[in-house]
């Protein structure tokens, strides 16, 4: 049966995601070839560092990697094949078994993406192709083409940020800046354990060990400030630009309506503070960054929405960031706006990108940067693209189109991978294919002129070169 149906195109031809001309247009002569700038990811500097080899594709593919993780937990694949310690061959044979009950979710356009775009693997993988596939792909992954520079520049990949903490040493940044390596390896400080004050045992040992780092003895909230003070001049120097914080929900009180250092005692005597006093804390310490990096010229990322955590089993038996999170229901404007505009007052608002988790919010996110872009930067205020469970093609049509209706899509910074695969890339050519192919449906219907060279434009800015100025990247296209 399948023989004698002649589908209308190809799956994954040159034309995928495009539906008309004019999108195949923008795509193939305006989005397709530009660098890809990635600044958010979860990359091991480590690894781009010291150029890693890896011995299987299970260890670059599927390690870390919670989208497939939770594909075949839904199978009913036993964690010895996932996280455990089943061989390598064995939890790529599980996987490749998975894929084919997987579609109509991204994992089955981004798998083959993958075996493409980096192993000219055009074969659908499946449980009878597994052991094959395996023993190609690791023998290519022995060649340096193949090592993690090597994978990062088949995607023409020029920069990435990755994802640190303030206590990081930064190490394997400054080896690839003095080797001048490609692509261009920079920090972002991600500060989420300075205010993580739900338990108090694991943030008293965090406070040792900034106190370590920064060489500031910390006995007093003002410390604190100081001893992040110390590392976000540290990162500066190591190139960090960008700071990063994942979230429920942004916070807001009246400045004062906690003694910020009675709370800080507490912690360090090891008292629990109340849920109302976490989230004062919390408030109050990303304030003060907040004015940290406005002084520094940096760009804040809040990161909304994610429900973590929630399977305290699998928590018991795995730790936390395995793949059992999931999209919440937070209430997100009141107090985001409350915060935006308290940092606004006094004109110590950064340069700062919004996502959300839930699309409920996406209007919400559209509109509120709207309240505070000030003339002053282009886009200063963004609405970040599709983020974790949203960065399909539902989800990036929906975060697009709201943003084009609430806001200004021209001046977009575009997409970014939040991955830990260094096989990821390919999601920013379909993100490229879906805008293309937004912009030319709207053209196929006179909703847009047919302007190819200011379509073109807006494509490519969005695509590369806005993302280059908003950051100061100054990338050489």
């Amino acid at each position: 049966m399948i023989s004698q149906f002649n589908a209308k195109k190809a799956f994954l031809s040159e034309d995928f995601l495009l539906e008309n001309d004019f999108s195949r247009l923008l795509y193939h002569e305006y989005a397709s070839k530009l660098p890809i700038i990635d600044y958010h990811n979860h990359l091991s500097p480590k690894d781009i560092a010291e150029n890693r080899r890896f011995d299987t594709i299970s260890e670059v593919w599927l390690a870390g990697d919670h989208y497939k993780w939770r594909a075949m937990r839904t199978l009913g694949i036993p964690e010895k094949y996932i996280t455990g310690n089943a061989s390598d061959q064995e939890k790529f044979q599980k996987w490749a078994e998975t894929v084919p009950y997987t579609m109509r979710n991204p994992l089955y356009h981004w798998t083959h993406l993958e075996l493409r775009r980096y192993f000219g693997i055009e074969a659908l993988l499946t449980g009878k192709n597994a052991e094959e596939i395996f023993q190609e792909t690791s023998s290519m992954l022995q060649s340096p083409d193949y090592y993690t520079r090597g994978l990062l520049q088949k995607m023409n990949v020029r920069l990435v940020c990755s994802t640190d903490d303030p206590i990081d040493t930064l190490e394997y940044h400054q080896k690839a800046a003095k080797e001048n390596i490609e692509p261009r390896l920079l920090p972002a400080f991600r500060p989420d354990k300075a205010y993580a004050v739900e338990n108090t045992t694991t943030y008293q040992k965090y406070l040792q060990q900034l106190s370590a780092v920064s060489g500031v003895e910390i006995f007093h909230y003002d410390d604190l400030l100081e001893a992040i003070q110390n590392r976000v001049e540290y990162f500066h120097t190591n190139g960090g630009r960008i700071s990063d914080h994942g979230l429920e929900q942004l916070y807001f009180f009246p400045l004062g309506s906690y003694h910020i250092d009675s709370l800080f005692q507490k912690l360090i005597l090891g008292k629990k503070l109340s849920s109302e006093e976490v989230a004062y804390f919390k408030f109050h310490t990303l304030y003060e960054l907040s004015k940290m990096y406005h002084a520094k010229g940096w760009t804040q990322q809040f990161h909304l929405g994610a429900l973590r955590n929630t399977n305290d089993r699998m928590l018991r038996v795995l730790g936390p960031d395995t793949g059992f999170d999931s999209i919440g229901d937070f209430s997100q404007a009141k107090a985001l706006g409350a915060f935006l505009n308290l940092l606004d007052s006094t004109d110590q608002l950064a340069k700062t990108i919004l996502y959300n988790l839930n699309p409920a919010d996406n209007e919400v996110m559209a509109t509120m940067v709207g309240n505070f872009n000030d003339g002053s930067v282009k886009g200063k205020i963004q609405f970040g693209s599709g983020w974790w469970f949203l960065d399909q093609k539902d989800g990036m049509e929906k975060q697009l189109n709201a943003l084009s209706n609430m806001g200004l899509l021209s001046c977009f910074i575009g997409m970014l991978t939040d991955s830990r695969s260094f096989l990821s890339f390919p999601r920013h050519e379909y993100f490229r294919r879906i805008l293309c192919n937004l912009i030319g449906k709207d053209v196929e219907n006179g909703e847009l002129p047919a302007d190819e060279a200011w379509l073109g434009k807006i494509v490519s800015d969005i695509s590369f070169h806005n993302a280059n100025t908003y950051f100061g990247f100054d990338l050489q296209h």
